[in-house]
C-alpha cells in the first residue's frame, strides 16, 4: 500500500491560501453587506465583519487604505468593498482584505466608474504622451457647460478679467440627466469641426456623484481623447474627480481655476512689456551712446583731421617700398645670373667626352695592373704545386713500394694485415707489389719473440 503524505496544518493552511491567492476572481472582488463588530485599532486597521441576512466574513482593513476613505465606516452600515479573500494562516480561517469602501447607496454607481477607470487606462486614454500643450496666449476660448449655471458665470468673469481680448465661444449643453453625454460629445466634435477655438473649457458646477455622471460616461471619455483642440476638465469642486479630468489635457479643481488655467494675466503680460520696453530703450540709449564716443574718437583722428597728410605720409612709404622692391629684384637677377655661370663652368669640367676619355685611360690601366697580378698569382700557384707534388711523390706507398715493400690485406680488402695475430692458417690474403697484386694463402706462421729474433713455427 503506497505511504500517503502527511501534511502538516501550516502546510495546510498555505497550501490552501496559496490556492485563494492565484484564484482570479477571488484576488479583486467586491461585495456587499453591513459593518458589525467594528473596531478601529490604535494601529489605524481596520477589523470588523461583512454579513448579510445568510451569510457572514471577517474583513480587515489596513491603515494605509483607510486614510483615504471619504466618510468613517461605523456599526451597522451598508457599504460596497473591494479586495481580495485570503487565509490568515495562523488561526486557519480565511477573511477578506478590503482596500476600498463605499456606503452602498452610491456603492453601484461608483463600482461602474471604477470598473470604467480601469478600461480606459488599459487602452491608454489616460497617457501622458497623448496629453496636448495648451498655448501660451490663446485668441478663442470655446466654453462647453450649461448656459444658466454658475461655473459660466464664473468662467466669463475669470476670462474678461484676466485676459479681455479673448474670444469667447460658448456652446450651451446639458450637463445633467441622461441627454448631456451625448449633448457633451456633440459640443466637442462641433468645436473641433470649426476649429476656431484654441482652447476647450468643458466641464460644470459641484453636485453629487449622479449628478456629475454625465462626465463619466464613455462617449464623453472617448470625445474628449479625439479632440484636436486642448481640453481643460473643470467638474464640480476641487475634491471631486470624473473620468473626464483624467482624459482631458488638464484638469482644473473649478470652473474658476479652469478659466486661469486657460489664458494669462494681461496685466502681467502688459506689466512684462513695459519692463522689456524699459530695457530695450535703456539698451539702445547705451548703444547709441557707446557709438557717439566712437564717432567724436574717429573725429578726433589725425585721419581724418589732416587727411592730405596722411595720403603723403603713404605715398612716401610706397616709394620706399618701390625702391626695396626695385633693388631686391636686382640682387636676385644679379644672384641668378653668378649661379649661372658657375653652372656652365661646373657642366664644361664635366664634360662627357672627357669623362669618357678618362674613364677609358683609367680602364686600360686597371686592365694591366689585372693581367699582372693575374700572372704574379698564376706564378705562385704553379710554384706551391711543384712543391706539394714532390712531397706527395715522397710520401706516396707506392714509392715506398718501389724500393721492394708490399702491403698484405685479407681476402676482402678491408684490412690491413699488420700483425701475425691478425690471420690464421688457411686464411687467403692478397699482398700489392709495385707492379700489380698477389693473391696467396697462409701455410704456416712464425711469431718472432720479442728482443730475442728468434721466431716460433706453428
Amino acid at each position: 500500500m503506497e505511504q500517503q503524505k502527511v501534511l502538516s496544518i501550516k502546510d495546510l493552511n498555505r497550501y490552501i491560501r496559496m490556492k485563494l491567492d492565484s484564484d482570479v476572481v477571488l484576488s479583486d472582488v467586491w461585495i456587499r453587506g453591513e459593518i458589525s463588530n467594528f473596531t478601529h485599532h490604535s494601529s489605524g486597521h481596520m477589523y470588523f465583519t461583512l454579513k448579510d441576512e445568510s451569510s457572514r466574513i471577517r474583513a480587515i482593513m489596513f491603515g494605509s487604505h483607510n486614510q483615504k476613505l471619504p466618510f468613517i465606516p461605523k456599526e451597522g452600515a451598508m457599504v460596497i468593498a473591494r479586495g481580495n479573500v485570503t487565509v490568515y494562516e495562523r488561526d486557519g480561517q480565511y477573511q477578506f482584505y478590503a482596500n476600498h469602501m463605499q456606503p452602498d447607496g452610491i456603492g453601484s454607481l461608483y463600482l461602474a466608474y471604477e470598473q470604467l477607470k480601469k478600461k480606459l487606462e488599459e487602452e491608454g486614454l489616460f497617457a501622458y504622451e497623448h496629453k496636448q500643450t495648451l498655448p501660451a496666449y490663446p485668441k478663442t476660448i470655446g466654453v462647453i457647460t450649461s448656459p444658466t449655471g454658475a461655473a459660466v458665470r464664473d468662467i466669463m468673469i475669470t476670462l474678461q478679467r484676466r485676459y479681455p481680448q479673448v474670444n469667447i465661444m460658448l456652446y450651451p449643453v446639458l450637463v445633467q440627466g441622461k441627454g448631456a453625454a451625448p449633448s457633451i460629445v456633440k459640443a466637442i466634435t462641433a468645436m473641433n469641426k470649426l476649429a476656431e477655438a484654441d482652447v476647450l473649457i468643458v466641464g460644470r458646477g459641484g453636485g453629487s456623484l449622479e449628478e456629475l455622471w454625465a462626465f463619466n460616461e464613455e462617449v464623453v471619455a472617448k470625445a474628449i481623447y479625439r479632440s484636436k483642440i486642448p481640453i481643460i476638465s473643470a467638474v464640480g469642486h476641487e475634491t471631486d474627480f470624473t473620468i473626464a479630468d483624467f482624459v482631458s489635457d488638464l484638469r482644473a479643481a473649478t470652473p474658476t481655476a479652469a478659466a486661469e488655467l486657460a489664458v494669462p494675466v494681461a496685466t502681467e503680460i502688459k506689466s512684462q512689456i513695459q519692463q522689456r520696453e524699459r530695457q530695450l530703450r535703456q539698451a539702445l540709449r547705451q548703444r547709441v551712446q557707446r557709438y557717439r564716443q566712437r564717432l567724436s574718437s574717429l573725429q578726433r583722428s589725425p585721419v581724418l583731421v589732416h587727411p592730405k597728410r596722411s595720403v603723403l605720409q603713404y605715398t612716401e612709404r610706397l616709394d620706399r617700398l618701390h625702391q626695396q622692391f626695385t633693388r631686391s629684384i636686382q640682387s636676385r637677377v644679379k644672384f641668378n645670373r653668378e649661379q649661372q655661370s658657375r653652372v656652365y663652368h661646373s657642366l664644361l669640367r664635366f664634360n662627357p667626352k672627357e669623362q669618357i676619355a678618362a674613364a677609358k685611360k683609367n680602364g686600360d690601366a686597371s686592365h694591366r695592373q689585372l693581367q699582372l697580378a693575374m700572372q704574379s698569382i698564376l706564378k705562385s700557384n704553379q710554384s706551391q704545386l711543384g712543391s706539394s707534388m714532390r712531397q706527395l711523390d715522397a710520401l706516396s706507398p707506392l714509392k715506398v713500394m718501389s724500393r721492394g715493400y708490399s702491403l698484405v690485406y685479407d681476402e676482402q680488402e678491408q684490412h690491413l694485415i699488420k700483425s701475425v695475430k691478425d690471420v690464421q692458417l688457411g686464411d687467403v690474403m692478397k699482398i700489392k707489389v709495385n707492379d700489380g697484386q698477389l693473391d696467396c694463402q697462409v701455410w704456416a706462421i712464425k711469431e718472432e719473440e720479442q728482443g730475442h729474433g728468434e721466431g716460433k713455427g706453428n
